[in-house]
């Protein structure tokens, strides 16, 4: 109960792990062992009630629901999202915390992982200068190079988009457009705002319009007018209506027009464009993909009856569809190509909906003599028991359930007890799609006459294509049957498409973009889910240019070593280990080594000394641990009790270790699981703490983050992805539940307070319903009632709450757009964007030793930030209208200018520099000045101070170096004084001499001074 917590007895604040008073010890062991033993008489008669039996099994079977079922099952709710106008206005609201923040000159430092990359969405360059190649990833920005990989330069860093889904090039590479809002429509495939233009290379931007777009699939520029602008808008991911369709632009973005739309139907609010090709001869032929989709954080409707490939010859006043091709509830993603050299051979790559056509046919391909499944259909009872039981057993016995008994089965048909459509429907209990063949195909169609007619080629050795993912196509310019198809492998024909193979030699799987180099179509480029690879022979092999901090991360934990490591789960890239003290592009890569698989989800460290035990995760609840020192693994996915529903678990599951004892470890599915050995054997001390809402092919109702007080062993609170807010006061055996004022939003962190037993802290997101409202809540009553701390933050989804480990009065939130800092408990939050590329915070951790403040962010690595200046900002500091801070006295080497260098080397030594730290309350333009004791000025240096914090160099150099004015040998020897002299004196520079000086600083009118030396030789 809430009301009947008992106050806890204060034993003194525990020190390092290990170091545990033996009072604090026992009192945590004898809650322990009493929480275990009821915990175990709890966990079975939980497991004799049900809590999920009036819906058993797991995820629906959804191949036997026609699409309009599907629709009405689990998108029959119409989602309206926030509105463009609101997000800008957002926007704007953003820019003036970033300008008005007392922190923004205190800057981040990337600290990687690069070697992994992240997820690569376009590749694209001028047909002007093909040496210039643009990558876009989907949330890591937009970057060019033009030394194949070596270096890049980024171009879309701090905009109000940051997702991208399409890029298109002019033919010089100047004028660059960007269509926002990455088109996949996978679980973080973050909204766009528009599409982006710049005509100068990438150095500005202007965003020219559809913002309600918020995912392109496609731009085109007409080569012969590049005024003349396509846009295929797929539109909303989690909501209905919006800016869907072709756009077509005659005047370089100024206005607008909607050239195609989706057909009037039931989804046309859900139907959008999703790629485009054009006829390179005539820019008024083309072809577009209408697709039917939509997204629920419980169901992916990836087909519909408006998808559609059409054809307009017309500049998009009128267009014919293609009938050719799969369409309606049978076509999911379309992706198109069109070969340069040959325009009239088109080619459409489907996500066919409703299985393989030919499946029907599939025995065609097995010899006689052999059962197969369409063979089964053709039986009846007579000639079942008249078949050979040489033929028939084996098939019974591969597709029968495991319970049955093949003899069993074959006797109650011969005694008439059972019925070959009885049989069947338990082989289908087994495998849903036995009879009626995958639910999806994937089937590649090829037009040789510009579309007036079309054929299939072969795909039976496909592999995983889907359209949520991937879905792209590509041709070569030169050669019609060159052909790649992009899925979880990279497929690759030279003959048409009549047979396949799988290529990519070594690289990372999940392609989506592929680009010819015009002038040897045999490199290629090339780009997956681990970045970019560059290929020169079509493919078969690649080189991985893994430069770039874009990695996509997700969760992040710390260790306490010297120093200390940050330990990251990445998508599609594993949980990796690197260094604090990495740099990017200066640090060996090695540094940050694989220590997990597949989709990098939860990640824990053990904080007792040695910092040994490490566990990780991948997606839906593949969590396991090791010890590094030993290399022992071992499994840590709880298992459901006998008689329970199948356990359901979140992509990112949450691993938690009790701050009391860190061999007890939870683990959240529905249910919450505890283990008292290091996640070797777990039992459930919760029933289901979801709503257990229906789902359809994506896993919900889980749990998706568990916190335990710091300061009370057994008081845990778990957020559901539903909506719910759990409590249990002690350790499991009575649960309390204390959702929000939003119930059903998705609650993606709870935090229990280290600083006050009864504080809890709870952040939730509407993100899957393109709702981007902040929310964020704190009670100070255990959840029964909670208060809005969101104060003045601006309309950004909020992925993480934290408190700080060393003041409490600090709280973080990391954002979709950066990382915002309160003092004041929530009433007023200022940005820590120093540096900063605007990109979506996932979690972030303190490093309470070294007071570094660590992020996660989803498309640009691993951040810190140092806080000694964020700590130090007081009351007494902000209320003074100019502070300078202590400049340290400057010890002059008796060396200076002479150090010892290779003959070749004439450059200039490295002059010194004085720092200043400086606090403003107004911004303005200021002066730092070195001053003599006659109030000479000496050296000054003019800035720009931003309202705050400032940091400004000044360079002790008077006279710079100028090498080769002396001649050594025209030096004369006229007296003693003469032997002592430096004869190359005049080339060397000159520096602030030894003495007693005044520093002023100025900024406006405010002047500030301090008294500064240098001493030394």
């Amino acid at each position: 109960m809430l009301n009947g917590l008992p106050p806890r007895k204060q034993e003194g604040r525990r020190g390092a792990y290990g170091k545990v008073s033996t009072v604090t010890f026992q009192c945590v062991l004898h809650r322990i062992v009493a929480s275990a033993l009821l915990g175990s008489l709890l966990s079975l008669s939980f497991a004799q009630v049900d809590p999920d039996e009036e819906r058993p099994g797991g995820l629906p079977d959804l191949s036997k629901q026609t699409k309009a079922q599907e629709l009405k099952t689990f998108h029959g709710k119409k989602v309206v999202g926030t509105d463009a106008a609101t997000r800008a206005s957002a926007y704007k609201a953003r820019l003036k915390l970033e300008s008005d923040s007392v922190f923004s000159q205190i800057k981040w430092r990337n600290v990687g992982p690069e070697t992994q990359s992240g997820r690569v969405v376009d590749i694209t360059a001028p047909l002007g200068d093909p040496q210039q190649v643009f990558v876009a990833f989907a949330t890591g920005g937009l970057w060019r190079t033009e030394d194949d990989g070596m270096s890049w330069t980024s171009l879309f860093d701090n905009q109000a988009s940051f997702g991208i889904g399409a890029v298109a090039v002019s033919r010089d590479g100047k004028t660059i457009w960007v269509g926002s809002g990455e088109s996949n429509s996978q679980r973080t495939s973050y909204a766009g705002d528009g599409v982006y233009k710049s005509t100068d290379g990438g150095a500005t931007w202007t965003n020219m319009g559809l913002p309600e777009s918020q995912h392109i699939g496609q731009v085109l520029i007409d080569p012969k007018n590049e005024n003349t602008v396509w846009v295929a808008a797929i539109g909303h991911l989690y909501s209905e209506g919006s800016d869907r369709g072709v756009y077509k632009t005659t005047d370089g973005g100024k206005t607008w027009a909607l050239v195609l739309k989706g057909a009037d139907s039931a989804t046309a609010e859900m139907t959008g464009c999703i790629d485009m090709a054009m006829d390179p001869r005539n820019p008024n032929v083309v072809y577009a993909s209408m697709w039917t989709r939509d997204r629920r954080a419980w169901n992916f409707l990836e087909s519909g009856d408006g998808s559609a490939l059409l054809k307009t010859t017309d500049g998009g006043k009128t267009w014919k569809k293609m009938d050719g091709v799969s369409s309606g509830a049978d076509a999911g993603r379309i992706g198109l190509a069109i070969c340069r050299s040959k325009p009239d051979s088109v080619f459409a790559f489907v996500d066919h909906q409703q299985g393989d056509p030919d499946w029907a046919d599939a025995d065609e391909r097995v010899q006689s003599g052999r059962l197969t499944t369409q063979r089964f259909l053709l039986l009846d009872e007579d000639k079942f028991l008249a078949m050979d039981r040489k033929v028939l057993d084996p098939f019974l016995k591969a597709n029968l359930p495991a319970d049955q008994k093949v003899d069993d089965v074959y006797q109650k048909v011969k005694d008439k007890k059972m019925t070959l459509k009885e049989i069947r429907k338990e082989m289908e209990d087994k495998n849903p799609t036995l009879f009626t063949g995958p639910g999806s195909a994937n089937v590649l169609f090829r037009s040789d006459d510009a579309g007036k007619t079309w054929k299939r080629t072969e795909v039976s050795n496909f592999a995983e294509m889907g359209g949520y993912y991937w879905g792209k196509m590509a041709v070569d310019p030169t050669d019609a049957n060159n052909l790649y198809v992009m899925g979880l492998p990279l497929m690759h024909s030279t003959d048409g498409g009549t047979t396949w193979k799988s290529i990519g030699g070594g690289a990372h799987v999940d392609y989506h973009a592929v680009w010819f180099d015009p002038r040897n179509t045999k490199k290629v480029w090339i780009g997956n889910d681990g970045g970019t690879y560059l290929s020169y022979d079509g493919g078969d092999t690649t080189r991985h240019l893994n430069n770039l901090s874009v990695g996509q991360t997700t969760t992040l934990a710390l260790d306490n070593k010297t120093p200390y490591n940050l330990y990251v789960g990445l998508q599609d890239n594993g949980t990796m280990r690197g260094p604090s003290s990495y740099r990017p592009g200066r640090s060996p890569m090695s540094q940050w080594v694989d220590i997990g698989g597949g989709d990098g989800s939860a990640v824990a460290v053990d904080p007792r000394e040695g910092n040994e035990i490490v566990y990780t995760a991948s997606q839906f609840g593949g969590h396991g641990a090791q010890n590094t020192t030993t290399g022992d693994r071992w499994n840590a996915r709880p298992a459901a009790p006998k008689g329970d529903p199948p356990m359901r678990f979140n992509w990112i599951s949450p691993i938690v270790l009790s701050p009391s004892l860190p061999d007890i470890v939870y683990v959240g599915a529905q249910r919450l699981y505890r283990s008292f050995d290091q996640g070797r054997r777990f039992q459930p001390i919760s029933p289901d703490l979801t709503k257990n809402l229906p789902q359809g092919d994506v896993p919900y109702s889980t749990i998706k983050d568990i916190s335990e007080s710091p300061l009370r062993f057994g008081l845990i609170y778990v957020g559901t992805d539903d909506g719910n807010v759990q409590m249990t006061p002690d350790g499991g055996f009575q649960w309390s539940l204390i959702n929000t004022p939003n119930p059903d939003k998705w609650v993606c962190r709870v935090v229990a307070s280290k600083w006050d037993e009864k504080t809890v802290y709870a952040a939730q997101t509407g993100y899957r319903e393109d709702d981007f409202k902040p929310y964020l809540w704190r009670s100070t009553d255990y959840g029964k009632n909670w208060t809005s701390i969101v104060g003045n933050l601006p309309m950004e989804s909020i992925n993480v709450v934290r408190e700080d480990p060393n003041h409490k009065e600090i709280l973080y939130v990391g954002t979709d757009m950066g990382v915002y800092v309160t003092f004041d408990g929530g009433q007023t939050w200022e940005t820590l964007s120093g540096a900063l590329p605007h990109t979506p915070v996932h979690d972030l951790q303190i490093q309470a030793r070294e007071e570094d403040l660590v992020i996660a962010t989803h498309g640009r690595s691993v951040w810190i930030l140092p806080l000694a200046k964020i700590y130090s900002t007081t009351p007494a500091i902000r209320g003074k209208d100019l502070t300078l801070f202590p400049v340290d006295d400057y010890r002059r080497s008796g060396n200076l200018g002479y150090e010892r260098k290779e003959r070749w080397d004439t450059s200039p030594a490295t002059a010194p520099k004085i720092s200043a730290t400086l606090f403003t309350k107004d911004p303005g333009a200021g002066t730092l000045t070195i001053k003599d004791k006659d109030g000479k000025v000496v050296k000054q240096v003019a800035f720009d101070a931003a309202r705050g914090y400032n940091f400004v160099d000044l360079s002790l150099e008077l006279v710079a170096a100028k090498p080769g004015t002396a001649n050594p040998k025209d030096r004369k020897v006229t007296s003693a004084e003469d032997v002592l002299k430096d004869p190359r004196e005049a080339d060397r520079a000159q520096y602030v001499r030894v003495g007693e000086y005044t520093l002023e600083l100025k900024v406006g009118d405010k002047v500030l001074t301090q008294k500064w030396k240098v001493t030394g030789g």
